[in-house]
């Protein structure tokens, strides 16, 4: 028998007799906590990974004694573990893309003086590995490990002008398209468009579709064919007119892409 295993970023087919629903369960309850940002009663983390209240109860003690999670001394609420941060480091340091693009990416940041970031494609999604901030940033917009849908980002348009097209629609056309902002594209026919532009120019822009008043360029990052990942570079729409910008940083973040890409 086959099992789909539901996760925020895709379902891979597994066979169900080595699927281990406890430890899925665990992991689920990390991402719910994750995604509410907040501490959880017991009763809300129930029903977020669809167990019972004692189930709950077991998944909760056994990560606080692993140390994924912990008690916050403020209040003794559950909250994640500092622990979770050693797995995300283990992670980094072993992608040997991501020790690649790093001395690309600081030269790219001494140059152009903006924010810079390497993303990972990760199909309807990507997700931030590196982030180098310019002189003005909100917190979460320099954190690695965000992940912002392909359809409405630049970096995911580039990378999704690497593929066949009726992929490219096919993944554009299955993914939920919240707008993020009063700028962000979600008609298909209209995103297929700007992959089209990005197919042609060899980057791709985006205009105030995840923050406004931002502007980023971006090009892929490809291993043969395929696209990896992307390098983008951010600006303000207050210090940077659209042309200006593409004209200045685009052929940076195509050159960056280039040197990455094997």
């Amino acid at each position: 028998m086959v099992s789909r295993v539901p996760n925020n970023r895709k379902a891979e087919s597994v066979d169900e007799r080595l699927f281990i629903r406890s430890v899925a369960r665990a992991l689920r309850a990390l991402e719910a906590m994750g995604r509410a940002a907040r501490p959880m009663s017991l009763s809300e983390l129930a029903q977020a990974i669809e167990v019972d209240k004692s189930a709950a109860q077991r998944i909760t003690q056994t990560l606080l004694g692993l140390g994924y999670l912990e008690r916050d001394p403020r209040d003794g609420t559950i909250v994640l573990g500092k622990k979770l941060l050693d797995r995300s480091f283990d992670y980094l340091r072993s992608n040997p893309l991501i020790e690649r693009a790093s001395p690309i990416l600081l030269s790219l940041r001494e140059t152009t003086r903006e924010r810079v970031d390497f993303s990972l494609f990760d199909g309807h999604s990507i997700i931030y590995a590196l982030r180098m901030q310019s002189k003005r940033e909100t917190f979460f917009a320099t954190v690695a490990g965000r992940r912002i849908p392909t359809f409405s980002s630049a970096g995911g348009r580039a990378c999704l002008a690497l593929l066949d097209p009726d992929e490219a629609e096919h993944i554009i056309k299955s993914s939920d398209r919240p707008s993020h902002t009063p700028r962000t594209i979600t008609d298909p026919a209209v995103i297929m468009d700007r992959v089209a532009e990005a197919r042609e120019q060899g980057y791709a822009c985006a205009l105030e579709e995840s923050l406004i008043g931002e502007i980023v360029v971006a090009a892929a990052v490809r291993d043969g064919d395929r696209p990896v990942g992307a390098i983008h570079i951010a600006g303000s729409l207050s210090e940077w007119d659209e042309g200006t910008f593409r004209r200045r940083f685009a052929p940076l973040a195509v050159e960056g892409a280039r040197a990455l890409s094997s």
